[in-house]
């Protein structure tokens, strides 16, 4: 956190003053190179998460209260680093920085696609910050590419180091609309075949760590052809200056450890280079371990004591870290670095920069040869990605023997899916592998209309139907074997580990769709060299059996998607069949209209469905067309649910064999409901659909649980009224022990807390359903009031998160009514808005104003402040606008200027 000293005089301080950081000469140190210049460049990256089938992230209970860890770290960085606050002393917002437009940063094109979808207002924030970024800089955006699903490069085949880049820069292009200049290595992994791959693609800059240098030189010039080589592979080279990286003359380097002291290199092509920027590691290091990021004065000295005291016109002092390290790692230090880019860093003189930007100014007067094969997290090279080299380790209890047979077991599959590829590509496209490196832009948009333009540019002739969902099973069986190549399967001690599984999930994936294509049978051979990875985990003993407990039991069927759609179907408020409007078939053959839902990514075209009670017991019986949204396989199933009440379900599924037999399966089902028997009705259905059944526990997990919540929610309900007849009578009782100050009964006082927090459930309910009716709205209001003096006597404690969450999203539409709807009683709303937020304080729910101050202060300086400046000027009444601003203290945002010169 900054402190008071440090803070800008203006609450609309956002933005970097650049003439600060001219120099005597009036040089624009934007457009000349003068001065220091300063660069942070942020990694931001997670692991892929999604289920491989469903192409979604299930919940993790590890990331609880949120639903997962991308949400959880979302809410700690990635939103914070959108909205970073600069505060004063008493914790007001001064100023909203978008770090990301001061940052340099590449983001994982999984993470920056799960953003999208997840909250796009960040995601917007985020392309808006390179757009401005750009204008800032001479055209130069921050933000730079990177290779798609972070693999290790120097690891890769030849063709997946070109997919990888060509992947990694269509989404970028995709995304921020221009290509990019840099790209970033997946954990900094490089060696002179990726160099020559992405001098090839046209990336012309990529950041590494000092300790990946081998040696270097000032470019050879005319009075001095030769220069003197330098040795730096101690971390000696100095980060401060870019240097050229020239492609060698042969890229079959055939180095071994050790040998690049001992043997000249090949001779360099000067027609092929890459620049490299060379980070500080000593500021990085500093940044991500020690607490140099909690004080903006602190990191700007750290910065300093890196500038050379040698008089060259510009020096770049740059540091890498991982973006998670604002704001996740490390709590609240999005604020400090948006007060360093702002305020602090062009209070000493210098220039908040990216790479391509000071590159343009100041191109490398210096060459590097790089080591052999080297990466920034491990001392050996790549082999935390292919070896038992200890990094990585829990303190050297466990072992990484497994690492070398699942690299062995990955690269064996995915020779073995390139012949299948190879062989069944070229029946369906007209060049297989461009049609993989195309493929990208039906991974970024996968509709119809899209994929079939695909298909049409790329195939050898006109693909009837099966031949389309080949042809697409083939690509995603190419995209999962990149997949199960993801860095993090090795980055930790333990292969049975989220990251190991996640990867095995992928191959298994691909396993599948060769299978499916092409009839091979791959598992066995896989699986056997999984077994030769041993495990640190008894349980598990080695890699198979990992592959048969933690992977082959995740994988979905077609028949699992309807199970799921036939249970659920019980409570979701289902339409009959004949009220819904979307393709079916009538009698003629023709198509006519049907329900259709999403199940994940698959949709169900539902093609009747019928249901009938008898006493406790519920019989559905459907017929359902499923359609994979990935790769467009579909199969026609019937299905066939029975709840018995409560937690027991009794669902079989089988292929639809025609209407006839589906009329007869009807009949025998439905007849056999009458007897009101459930042992009847379940021997009827094993006799018509076989011994295979599903249950709730077979449902995906995000919609059993909200199942699981919605037949536990009468029992709930009852278990909550007789708490609350239980407080009210011993109410007496309570307040007798509190006022004595006595420990309460525990059973007493958990009565209580769960007493009042239904009656404040029930409360915000109906406060959510009137919010637009002022005088119920107030009513209600009093309610929460009252029940928030009760809670504060007995010292009850709430743990209702939909009711903080219904809470803060009232605030934040009252407040957007108050600001924009000029229709509205702006007294009466303007109070309303204020008690809701003291009420929420008052009940200590733990509500969060951070999206309400953010709309208050986009409104503040645009429109607040000029309304308030206006009235001012024209002797108007500015009662109003004077309740505004108090409105602003209450959010906690710095208003003090405007308000004294109200006074």
């Amino acid at each position: 956190m900054t402190s008071a000293a440090e803070l800008p005089a203006s609450p609309g301080a956002t933005s970097i003053d650049h003439s600060i950081t001219q120099d005597t000469h009036q040089h624009d140190p934007l457009k000349t190179a003068t001065g220091v210049y300063v660069t942070v460049h942020g990694h931001f990256y997670q692991p892929p998460r999604e289920n491989p089938y469903l192409d979604a992230i299930e919940r993790q209970p590890s990331a609880a209260p949120f639903h997962d860890w991308n949400e959880r770290i979302h809410y700690e960085c990635y939103r914070p680093n959108a909205f970073a606050r600069i505060v004063n002393d008493q914790g007001e917002v001064m100023g909203i920085v978008n770090n990301y437009e001061y940052l340099s940063f590449n983001i994982g094109p999984t993470l920056m696609s799960w953003l999208e979808r997840y909250d796009v207002e960040v995601y917007q924030r985020i392309l808006e910050a390179d757009a401005k970024s750009a204008d800032r800089l001479q055209g130069h955006g921050n933000a730079i590419a990177q290779v798609y699903n972070h693999i290790i490069m120097p690891l890769a085949n030849e063709r997946d180091k070109y997919t990888q880049i060509r992947w990694g820069k269509e989404d970028f292009k995709s995304r921020f609309g221009r290509d990019p200049e840099g790209i970033w290595l997946a954990e900094t992994g490089v060696d002179y075949a990726t160099i020559e791959a992405l001098i090839a693609e046209g990336i012309r800059f990529i950041i590494l760590a000092p300790s990946q240098a081998q040696r270097c030189r000032s470019l050879p010039k005319q009075n001095d052809p030769q220069p003197e080589w330098h040795e730096v592979g101690g971390s000696q080279i100095d980060p401060t200056r870019p240097y050229r990286c020239y492609l060698k003359g042969n890229k079959e380097w055939g180095f071994e450890k050790g040998d690049i002291l001992n043997s000249p290199l090949p001779t360099s092509d000067t027609s092929k280079y890459i620049d490299i920027f060379f980070y500080d590691g000593p500021i990085s290091r500093d940044m991500g371990f020690t607490d140099v990021t909690y004080s903006s004065h602190h990191l700007a000295g750290r910065i300093g004591s890196a500038v050379r005291g040698d008089h060259r016109p510009a020096q770049l002092i740059s540091v890498a870290t991982d973006g998670e390290t604002f704001g996740h790692h490390k709590k609240g230090t999005e604020k400090t670095i948006a007060y360093a880019f702002t305020t602090e860093l062009p209070r000493h003189g210098w220039t908040v920069t990216n790479f391509a930007h000071y590159l343009s100014l100041n191109p490398p007067t210096w060459e590097v040869e790089l080591k052999p094969i080297t990466a920034w997290s491990c001392a050996h090279g790549v082999d935390r990605w292919q070896d038992d080299c200890g990094c990585g380790g829990e303190g050297g209890v466990w072992h990484q023997k497994w690492r070398r047979p699942l690299r062995n077991a990955l690269n064996w599959l995915r020779d073995q899916l390139v012949e299948v590829y190879e062989e069944y590509g070229q029946q369906f496209f007209k060049d297989p592998w461009l049609a993989r490196d195309e493929y990208i832009k039906v991974i970024r948009d996968r509709s119809p209309a899209n994929v079939s333009r695909f298909l049409s540019r790329h195939q050898t002739h006109k693909l009837n139907a099966a031949e389309q969902v080949d042809a697409l099973r083939l690509l995603e069986m190419q995209r999962h074997s990149l997949l199960m190549f993801t860095s993090c399967g090795w980055f930790f001690e333990e292969l049975s580990r989220p990251e190991g599984t996640q990867i095995l999930r992928y191959a298994a994936r691909a396993l599948e769709l060769a299978g499916d294509v092409a009839g091979v049978q791959l598992e066995k051979g896989f699986v056997k060299r999984l077994g030769l990875a041993p495990s640190n985990v008894d349980l598990f003993k080695h890699g198979g059996e990992i592959y048969r407990q933690l992977v082959l039991t995740a994988q979905v069927s077609f028949k699992q998607v309807a199970a799921h759609y036939a249970i659920t179907s019980l409570f979701n408020n289902h339409r009959p069949v004949e009220t819904c409007n979307l393709p079916g078939q009538d009698t003629s053959g023709k198509m006519r209209h049907h329900c259709q839902k999403r199940v994940y990514c698959y949709t169900s075209n539902e093609l009747d469905y019928q249901r009938q009670r008898m006493g406790a017991l519920t019989l559905v019986v459907g017929h359902l067309k499923l359609v994979s949204e990935i790769t467009w396989e579909s199969e026609h199933l019937v299905f066939a649910v029975l709840h018995l009440g409560g937690w027991d379900f009794h669902c079989c599924i089988q292929q639809f064999t025609g209407r006839r037999d589906y009329s007869q399966l009807k009949e025998k089902l439905f007849t056999a409901l009458q007897q009101a028997s459930a042992a009847q009705t379940i021997l009827v259905m094993t006799q018509v659909f076989g011994n295979e059944t599903f249950s709730l526990q077979n449902l995906f997990a995000e919609e059993r649980h909200r199942i699981m919540r919605l037949i536990s929610q009468e029992t709930l309900t009852r278990l909550d009224q007789l708490y609350t007849q239980t407080y009210r009578e011993n109410y007496g009782v309570l307040m007798a022990f509190h006022r004595d100050e006595l420990e309460v009964p525990q059973e007493l006082q958990v009565a209580a807390e769960i007493a009042l927090g239904y009656r404040c459930m029930t409360t915000l309910r109906s406060l959510e359903q009137d919010i637009t009716e002022p005088q119920s709205c107030g009513n209600h209001i009093v309610e929460l009031e009252a029940i928030a003096t009760e809670a504060k006597h007995l010292r009850c404690r709430f743990n209702i998160p939909e009711g903080k969450q219904i809470l803060e999203q009232l605030i934040l539409r009252s407040l957007w009514q108050l600001l924009h709807d000029t229709n509205g009683s702006f007294a009466t709303d303007i109070q309303i808005l204020e008690r809701l937020i003291d009420v929420g304080y008052q009940l200590n729910l733990g509500i969060s104003l951070y999206r309400s101050q953010e709309l208050y202060f986009s409104c503040l300086h645009s429109q607040i402040a000029p309304a308030c400046f206006a009235s001012l000027i024209n002797k108007q009444d500015t009662n109003q606008c004077r309740q505004l601003l108090k409105l602003g203290q209450k959010l906690a945002v710095d208003v003090k200027g405007i308000l004294s010169q109200l006074d």
